[in-house]
């Protein structure tokens, strides 16, 4: 039973997600400081703040522009991912933020769908 946005699986999984973004930045050089670090933590932060933020709404279209906007962060984010492995050679390590990135967008797309179905059905 879902009490609270905490108890959302996939509210859990995009915080392990913003976890395995910030050890990934530290194999960045420091003159990426303020470009894709700060890039890199900001959509990787956004992501379980945004599903906290629309589960935290009244309304069900509330709900699902902010998980829209939670997957549109998650794209961001993975194309950042993306970028730094094809920069700075980081294959390996960051090999295990994108297979992240491929669950937790199944994962939105399925809450998305499900509360699309409830709004259908209200």
């Amino acid at each position: 039973m879902v009490k609270g946005y905490r108890d959302l699986k996939v509210w859990q999984k995009a915080m392990e997600l913003v976890v395995e973004s910030y050890r990934l930045t530290k194999f960045l050089p420091r003159s990426e400081l303020f470009g894709l670090i700060s890039q890199i933590q900001r959509a990787a932060v956004s992501i379980p703040a945004n599903i906290a933020e629309g589960h935290g709404r009244e309304h069900l279209g509330d709900y699902l522009r902010s998980l829209s906007i939670a997957n549109g962060s998650l794209m961001e984010l993975e194309t950042h991912i993306l970028l730094i492995r094809r920069l700075y050679r980081i294959g390996d390590e960051a090999e295990a933020a994108l297979a992240m990135t491929d669950e937790l967008g199944r994962m939105l797309s399925g809450l998305t769908k499900r509360l699309k179905e409830r709004l259908v059905a209200a």
